[in-house]
């Protein structure tokens, strides 16, 4: 059985809309894409070559897919720890829109995303790996199936943006296990799944 992790930028207001650059998502009217980009350093690409040498398949939502399909399989250096992974691993990606896809090793779930998601985490071994797809986080995150979240947060606030944790989310409780600090200033975390939270007072 598979874990399945996500792993998110996101500024100090929570905001997680186009941290890649100006035109990533001008949806809403969104002015700040790219927010991101100035904190890139040894330390933060390092972060991600971790997380992109466990993978053994990746799953997206049809915004984030589109995104990556548009740019990745234009790189095609097999020494590069991100497109070599992208371009050769299973990409599984959640849409209800989306009748085809071009991008190699590509499969579309278009049922219920519960059971979809649910099911491929039976039906396969190792590490699936969502990046960004917060929509389909979000829903994820509700039914208990993400189990880890490696959330990089940027000291920066835009005041505005759509943002992974909205109201109404699900309680959850999860377990630090590990953190770090970029040179830039970015807080890398590392968090379990840990159930419900729990409550007291002073």
């Amino acid at each position: 059985m598979a874990t399945l992790s996500l792993t998110q930028f996101l500024t100090l207001d929570g905001v997680i809309q186009a941290p890649g650059g100006p035109d990533e998502d001008r949806s809403s009217g969104f002015e700040h894409g790219g927010w991101s980009v100035p904190f890139g350093d040894e330390d933060f690409g390092q972060r991600i070559t971790e997380i992109f040498a466990r993978p053994t398949a990746f799953l997206l939502g049809r915004h984030t897919y589109d995104i990556f399909a548009g740019y990745w399989p234009k790189h095609t250096d097999p020494t590069d720890p991100v497109a070599s992974k992208l371009n050769a691993l299973p990409k599984y990606v959640a849409t209800t829109t989306l009748t085809s896809a071009d991008w190699e090793n590509t499969t579309l779930l278009r049922g219920d995303v519960v059971e979809e998601v649910a099911a491929l985490k039976e039906r396969i071994d190792g590490e699936i790996q969502m990046h960004g797809s917060a929509g389909l986080a979000r829903t994820l995150l509700d039914h208990d199936l993400i189990d880890t979240l490696h959330l990089h947060v940027f000291p920066v606030v835009l005041g505005t943006g759509r943002r992974l944790f909205s109201e109404g989310v699900r309680p959850t409780a999860f377990r630090l296990t590990d953190t770090r600090v970029s040179s830039t200033g970015v807080a890398l975390h590392t968090y379990e799944l840990a159930g419900r939270p729990t409550y007291g007072s002073y």
